[in-house]
C-alpha cells in the first residue's frame, strides 16, 4: 500500500493514515527516492520529537553517501545536501506559517498536517510551489477528542476537508490514499488492542482505522443540532444542579462533573464542564468548589457503585451540601435519550463551547469506554426536571 502513493503521478497526494501504520517509514522512502532522483525535499512536521523518526529514516538510507563524502550532513539544521548545488531533503518543524517560512522545495511534505495551522499551506506551503510547479504531500491522522486540543488550526477539520477535495478532483492533479493502523505488516494486532483499549469507539474509528468521522451513527446528539442551539447568554436561572459522574479508580482516571442550570424559560442549560483527572479528594473538591462558584441548589451523583462512599467522600469537603445520590437502572442511552429529545428541540442547550463533552456526546454510541461527561451531565439535567416524563427517565 505503501508503494501506491510513492509511486502516484498526482501532484498533491493526501494520505489519512492511523496511529503507527508506517506512514512515516513509508514517507522517508518517498523524500530519499526524490532527492536521489535531483529534487530539493523539504519535510515539515509540528514537533521535534515528531521529527526524530523521520530524519533517523533518511540519515541510514543516506548514511553509505554522507560516509563516502558524496553528501553533506548538517545536523544541526537537520538538512543533507550535495555540495554545490541546490539539491536537498531537510527536515524542519513547522506548527503554522512563520516556521515554514525561508526555504523553498520542489517536493514539500507536510506530516501530521492536521495539527498544523491552515496558513501553513495556505500562505507559504502552495507558494513555495508556484515558480517550479513542485508537489506537495499532505499526511494526517483524523483527529479524536484525544488529540484535537494540540493542533494550531482555526478549522480542526482542515485536514478532513482537504482530503474530501482530492476525492471530488477529477483532473488527475490530487489523490488521496487510506492506511489504518492494521495496514502496517510490522505491527501486531495484540498491540492495536493494547493501543485502542482504553479509547471511545469513536476515538478507535479516528486514530486506529483513520476515519473522518465527526459523529458516530447510533450517537443521540448531532453536533449541527448542538450549533444550531447554542447560545452565549442564559437567562435567570430558577436552579443549578452539578452533576457528578465518580470514577472507580483511585489512579486518577477522569471524573465527570458538569453544571446545568434550568432556565426561567423552563429550558436546560449547560453552564460548565469542569471534569477532572485525579483522586477522589480532588474530583470532590471540585465538585463542591463548583457548587459554590454557580450558587447550584445541589450536587447528584451517581451511587450505583458505592455510593456510601460517593456521598461520604463528597460531604468530608469543608463546605459541601447534602449530596443526592441517583442510581441508574437502564442503560446510558435509554437514560440520555429524553435528554437529547429536548436537545434536538432547543429545549436544551451549550452555553458556550465544551469541545470534550460535545465530542462524547457525538461519539457515544452505547459501546466501548464509559463517557463520564456525559452520565454527569444526564444527571444534572434529569434532577432540574426539563419536562421530561418520569418514566422514560431510566433513573429512580
Amino acid at each position: 500500500m505503501q508503494a501506491a502513493f510513492i509511486e502516484s503521478p498526482a501532484k498533491r497526494k493526501v494520505i489519512r493514515a492511523g496511529r503507527r501504520g508506517g506512514k512515516t517509514t513509508g514517507i522517508a522512502i518517498h523524500a530519499v527516492r526524490s532527492f536521489v532522483a535531483g529534487r530539493r525535499v523539504l519535510y515539515a512536521v509540528p514537533t521535534q520529537d515528531q521529527a526524530d523518526k523521520f530524519w533517523y529514516e533518511v540519515k541510514q538510507a543516506l548514511g553509505p553517501a554522507i560516509d563516502a563524502g558524496q553528501l553533506v550532513k548538517n545536523e544541526t539544521r537537520r538538512y543533507i545536501e550535495e555540495a554545490g548545488t541546490e539539491r536537498r531533503l531537510r527536515c524542519k518543524t513547522a506548527f503554522n506559517a512563520d516556521t515554514l517560512r525561508g526555504d523553498y522545495a520542489d517536493l514539500l511534505i507536510l506530516d501530521e498536517f492536521q495539527m498544523m495551522h491552515e496558513s501553513v499551506w495556505d500562505q507559504v506551503g502552495a507558494p513555495m510551489l508556484l515558480d517550479n510547479d513542485g508537489d506537495a504531500v499532505f499526511i494526517y491522522t483524523p483527529p479524536s477528542r484525544r488529540t484535537r486540543h494540540l493542533s494550531r488550526a482555526d478549522d480542526k477539520h482542515h485536514a478532513a476537508k482537504l482530503f474530501q477535495h482530492a476525492e471530488q478532483d477529477d483532473t488527475g492533479r490530487w489523490e488521496t490514499f487510506h492506511f489504518t493502523s492494521r495496514s502496517n505488516p510490522h505491527i501486531s494486532m495484540a498491540a492495536i488492542d493494547a493501543l485502542s483499549a482504553d479509547m471511545l469507539q469513536a476515538t478507535i474509528r479516528q486514530e486506529i482505522d483513520a476515519l473522518d468521522e465527526d459523529e458516530v451513527e447510533g450517537a443521540l446528539w448531532k453536533r449541527a443540532e448542538i450549533d444550531q442551539y447554542r447560545v452565549s447568554r442564559v437567562p435567570e436561572m430558577i436552579g443549578i444542579t452539578v452533576g457528578v459522574d465518580p470514577t472507580g479508580s483511585a489512579t486518577g482516571d477522569a471524573c465527570g462533573i458538569v453544571v446545568v442550570g434550568k432556565g426561567v424559560d423552563g429550558q436546560g442549560y449547560v453552564l460548565e464542564d469542569c471534569t477532572v483527572n485525579g483522586s477522589p479528594a480532588r474530583w470532590a473538591g471540585q465538585a463542591v468548589a463548583a457548587y459554590h462558584r454557580w450558587q447550584a441548589n445541589r450536587i447528584v451523583a451517581e451511587g450505583n457503585y458505592g455510593g456510601d462512599m460517593v456521598a461520604h467522600t463528597l460531604q468530608m469537603i469543608p463546605g459541601a451540601p447534602f449530596v443526592e445520590l441517583v442510581h441508574a437502572s437502564r442503560g446510558k442511552l435509554v437514560r440520555a435519550d429524553p435528554i437529547a429529545a429536548l436537545s434536538e428541540r432547543g429545549g436544551f442547550r451549550m452555553a458556550g463551547v465544551f469541545d470534550a463533552l460535545e465530542d462524547e456526546l457525538v461519539s457515544y454510541d452505547g459501546t466501548g469506554k464509559s463517557p463520564n461527561r456525559l452520565d454527569a451531565m444526564v444527571f444534572a439535567a434529569v434532577d432540574l426536571n426539563l419536562h421530561i416524563p418520569s418514566d422514560s427517565l431510566g433513573i429512580a
